[in-house]
């Protein structure tokens, strides 16, 4: 699994453990795929490390056995010891008698079946009610005196009843979804987005079919990829087929198996699912199987079967990694693809070891197929690729990046010897404790833990010991960026530079700008590109504007499309000026996909930023910013102190950068209708207007920065 992958997952941990300390509600949004389970455990561990009378409460969907399910990954972490404070029960009312119902009081995560807790079920008939007063109060030294915190799994699914408890019964309310109903202008409270996800390998990107293909084209499309998917992957690969409730499900389920038994496609193993079990058929052995186990079967890495079939939505609690396309059925009645449907075919088949797959693998487990109308709540994304000839830019624009160097290559930092000078310790804490005291630590801390001890549990007993006070020496070293930043080395030990991927993709966020004259090229020949952010569009015109006028000054052949053949260059000649030439004014979004322009920073475990612009000026000087806003619709995230440390985080991080690789970063701030910018030059800090910036910007390199 990569780094970049479990560093998402744990910094997005961290965030909602720190919301959650100032907030009675909360909200955690993560694409389907994103390993949301595996955040849920480990919120919830550490929440109960630091606050051991915390019970959770974890409300999941019994629909697709998302309950039985999220239990089963809590029981999974908690036995394996990686999040070792879990003590999970399945409430069931399965396994209880016929005169009542009763939940045992001796654990500290409770997964209910949201459908268990409905109008005239059984917990509503006073069991539920007896659990939370046992678990809250400590009525004649019978009862818990916890704390209870709700966690609404799929939050976007009502919860009525159990809402009706949360002011007498609930502290705190943590909603977990990839689709949550938030009101209009609300943002998550935590979230991991899209593209974060997919940059980080965690899910695949999606690539929508044309209007016209018929679910012919598309089972031709997985014949395709099927045997590249065995032989690159190891994997089965599996088409996904959505057909309609009502209606015209049977016309369609018809016309399919028409198709399927085609002599051309007699080949594929199939089976269809749907509301009854006698009407649910396959051609593969998968027969002899119970219809209740047909879905675990299919799951499956090395199941045979290539197409399924569904009559109902898929939805939560199906993974089903190998699946790579999805086609639904669709007439002029079709509704809109779920995004939770979506999901079963973004996951990634091999993420686990994605870092040692072959660059065509890679690329293959990342790409979903989907045909259907998309949800309003996925945005398009589009295609991006390097203007002109795709070397002509990667030679022009080099970069130089940043990393955080471990403890362990700390100069004077030896762990043997930094252990053999802590006092000697008279009685040993149990292994519980010392395993819990690692847990707390960073993933370089226990990396380090583990080859210090190498197998010797007298080593790892003595480590775990005093891990907190490795930690400490690890934070204010890491911190130090004098000592721990360094610039990136390639394989021959010199300084690596990168620069922007030959290909990329953005989401349409809306805030659109014309752009003709950048580094970027879509796919599609259009030239109007969306930003994130107002601010980050308004900077876009800033540095479009800048660059305009500054082209205006040299002619810069096929990359300006100005440029008329015959018209003189600088010296006399008639012949272009190409962009490996020095006179030029290249600039660009740093899209994530792709992306290697990016820096490590500390806060709260180590983070990557990923500037969102970068500029290279005809004097050849690198120029990278990073676009902040405190408008009315970020004001309140501005104002509070987790934005602020983070923006600090940044500065530290940039005034070091800029030290080490020679290059001007920027922080440009909007505030209302005007830029406060922050610059980083040769590690020192000034601020200027948008007037100052775009003068010094227009002034020759040599003069620009002497003062400096």
């Amino acid at each position: 699994m990569l780094q970049e992958a479990i560093d998402l997952q744990q910094n997005a941990v961290a965030e909602l453990v720190n919301k959650l300390k100032s907030k009675k509600e909360i909200t955690f949004r993560a694409p389907t795929g994103s390993g949301k389970t595996r955040m849920m455990a480990d919120f919830m561990n550490r929440v109960i490390e630091q606050q051991p009378e915390v019970v959770f409460l974890v409300s999941s969907l019994s629909k697709g056995n998302l309950a039985e399910q999220n239990y089963k990954v809590f029981r999974d972490c908690a036995e394996r010891g990686i999040f070792s404070k879990l003590r999970p029960h399945l409430i069931s009312t399965e396994l209880s008698g016929e005169e009542g119902l009763f939940i045992p009081l001796d654990y500290n995560v409770y997964v209910l079946p949201r459908d268990l807790y409905k109008s005239g079920g059984r917990l509503m008939q006073g069991a539920m009610m007896n659990f939370l007063d046992q678990i809250t109060s400590n009525l004649f030294g019978k009862g818990k005196n916890k704390t209870i915190y709700l966690i609404k799994d799929e939050c976007h699914q009502a919860t009525n009843n159990l809402d009706n408890l949360s002011a007498h019964f609930f502290s705190k309310t943590i909603n977990f979804s990839a689709t949550p109903n938030l009101k209009r202008g609300q943002n998550p409270d935590v979230e991991i987005t899209d593209e974060e996800a997919v940059a980080a390998k965690l899910i695949k990107e999606v690539q929508m079919g044309s209007d016209e293909d018929t679910v012919e084209a598309a089972i031709c499309k997985f014949e395709e990829i099927k045997e590249d998917y065995r032989n690159l992957l190891g994997v089965n690969p599996c088409l996904i087929i959505q057909i309609s409730n009502k209606d015209k499900a049977e016309q369609e389920w018809a016309n399919i198996e028409s198709i399927l038994t085609k002599t051309e496609h007699q080949h594929l193993k199939w089976m269809s699912i749907v509301d009854k079990k006698e009407k649910c058929k396959t051609n593969d052995k998968l027969g002899k199987l119970p219809v209740a186990r047909w879905k675990d079967y299919a799951k499956e890495s090395a199941s045979t079967i290539d197409v399924i079939v569904f009559k109902m939505v898929i939805s939560e609690g199906w993974d089903i990694p190998r699946a790579c396309m999805l086609y639904q059925v669709r007439d002029t009645q079709s509704k809109q693809l779920d995004e939770q449907v979506m999901g079963r075919v973004r996951r990634n088949p091999r993420l686990l070891d994605f870092e040692h797959l072959s660059k065509e693998a890679q690329e293959l487990a990342m790409t979903a197929w989907v045909w259907g109308i998309p949800p309003d709540s996925v945005r398009k994304s589009y295609q991006v690729k390097l203007y002109g000839n795709p070397k002509d830019i990667p030679d022009a624009v080099k970069i130089k990046t940043t990393r955080l160097k471990p403890l362990t290559e700390r100069a004077d930092f030896d762990v043997s010897k930094f252990l053999e000078a802590m006092p000697t310790i008279g009685t040993h804490s149990s292994i519980f404790e010392m395993y819990a005291r690692l847990q707390k630590c960073n993933n370089d801390v226990k990396k380090l833990c583990y080859e210090y001890a190498d197998g010797d549990i007298m080593k790892w007993w003595l480590f775990c010991e005093y891990a907190d006070k490795v930690r400490k020496s690890y934070e204010q070293y890491i911190c130090d960026y004098a000592q721990s930043m360094e610039i990136v080395k390639d394989e021959n030990d010199m300084d690596k530079e990168v620069s922007f991927p030959m290909t990329s993709m953005y989401t349409d966020n809306q805030h659109y700008e014309n752009i003709s004259d950048w580094v970027w090229k879509r796919k599609d020949g259009h030239d109007r590109f969306s930003f994130d952010s107002e601010a980050e569009r308004g900077w876009a015109s800033i540095l479009k504007d800048l660059s305009r006028d500054e082209m205006d000054k040299v002619e810069v052949g096929e990359f300006n499309p100005a440029y008329k053949q015959g018209q003189l260059r600088t010296d006399g000649t008639t012949e272009p000026i190409r962009l490996s030439d020095e006179s030029k004014f290249l600039w660009g979004k740093n899209y994530l996909m792709n992306s290697e322009i990016r820096y490590e920073y500390y806060l709260n475990g180590v983070h990557n930023s990923y500037p969102d612009f970068v500029m290279k000026d005809r004097q050849g000087y690198l120029h990278l910013f990073e676009v902040k806003s405190v408008n009315v619709s970020n004001a309140s995230q501005f104002d509070s102190e987790e934005y602020k440390t983070k923006v600090n985080a940044l500065k530290e991080c940039y005034k070091q950068c800029s030290k080490l690789t020679d290059y001007a970063f920027y922080l440009p701030v909007l505030k209302d209708e005007s830029w406060h910018i922050y610059r980083y030059l040769k590690g020192e800090e000034d601020t200027l207007s948008k007037e100052q910036f775009v003068n010094a910007i227009k002034t020759p390199a040599a003069m620009r920065y002497n003062d400096k």
